[in-house]
């Protein structure tokens, strides 16, 4: 029988309402989550590893590398079939992509969690994690870099995006849909995915700063993130890769400080290209210097820059790593 490695990092899925409080709080332990997956036993072997019980919101870019560091220590094992990691499902999306980018392994990773928490009715985690683990054991899972299951779905860490605060489909491909499905612990794929990255390095840097656009913004925050600090910014524009003319300072003054720009759009769904050339439009920005982000969401973006930029600080290699499926030249 297969096994399986199943690393605990906290979120909903550990979590139980607490009395005094009338507040859900952390409560389960990783046994416990185990015991509610009945059945498991008959078709993989489960090793357990506990790595924290930390909500969603509670971790950082720093702790996602340390996640990562684990995931590859089993992966590493020749016993290992692939592995599940169960997260919060705040920053979950972040979490995942970060893996996809670091991990090179063909062995399946899936992240997974709950939206509802062991006290209450319709408790979600022990069938995800139950799919999670179905999906790590299927063949056709390998090479397909991180997966999110949730809700009986398979979603690629580089597409998928959390979509509702409440709804335990909130896990969604918005543009392509999910890679496939699990249906009576078989696993269905229906599409490929083809654009993958990977970046060798297991450091990060944490002063990136993601500024989201508005009607009528000006530079102050540009300014400000450049003043403070910063080694890299990402803009979720407007649109097709937009920004109000009064930015264009601000942008400026972060390419001048040699600065990466990195420009997404708010829009949940479509890719950021030059096509527009009046003021503070696509075509103006990139022959500023800006780089485009392509389909990436601005959370995305900014976990992208901030492992590049542990790698290199050359604009140029910056910019070839976010737009090399922008634009196809030899």
């Amino acid at each position: 029988m297969k096994k399986v490695g199943v690393i605990f990092t906290g979120g909903t899925i550990s979590m139980v309402v607490d009395e005094k409080l009338k507040a859900v709080i952390p409560g389960l332990s990783d046994a416990e989550i185990m015991e509610k997956v009945i059945g498991i036993e008959k078709i993989a072997k489960v090793e357990s590893f506990h790595f924290g019980a930390y909500p969603g919101p509670h971790v950082t870019p720093q702790i996602m590398i340390e996640i990562g560091r684990q995931a590859k220590q089993l992966l590493a094992r020749e016993d290992i079939e692939g592995v599940v990691i169960t997260h919060g499902t705040d920053s979950l999306e972040e979490t995942a992509y970060l893996l996809d980018l670091t991990i090179s392994s063909v062995k399946p990773v899936v992240v997974t969690g709950a939206m509802r928490s062991s006290s209450e009715l319709g408790f979600d985690g022990p069938a995800n994690l139950a799919a999670s683990i179905c999906t790590v054991l299927s063949p056709e899972s390998r090479d397909k870099g991180v997966l999110v299951v949730m809700n009986n779905q398979v979603n690629a860490a580089t597409e998928v995006a959390k979509s509702h605060t409440l709804n335990l489909d909130t896990f969604q491909s918005m543009e392509f849909g999910p890679l496939g499905i699990v249906d009576q612990d078989q696993v269905i794929y229906y599409r490929d995915i083809k654009k993958r990255q990977y970046i060798e390095t297991d450091h990060i840097v944490d002063e990136v700063a993601l500024v989201k656009t508005v009607a009528g913004m000006d530079s102050t925050l540009l300014k400000y993130c450049v003043d403070t600090g910063c080694k890299g910014i990402v803009i979720e524009g407007m649109g097709r890769g937009n920004l109000p003319p009064q930015m264009l300072e601000g942008v400026g003054y972060a390419i001048d400080h040699n600065i990466p720009v990195v420009l997404v759009s708010r829009c949940p769904m479509g890719r950021v290209l030059d096509t527009y050339g009046y003021e503070g439009a696509g075509r103006e920005l990139r022959e500023m210097g800006v780089i485009l982000g392509d389909s990436l969401s601005g959370q995305k973006a900014r976990i992208k820059l901030m492992l590049i930029l542990s790698i290199t600080s050359d604009q140029k290699e910056i910019k070839r790593l976010f737009e090399k499926n922008l634009y196809q030249t030899v």
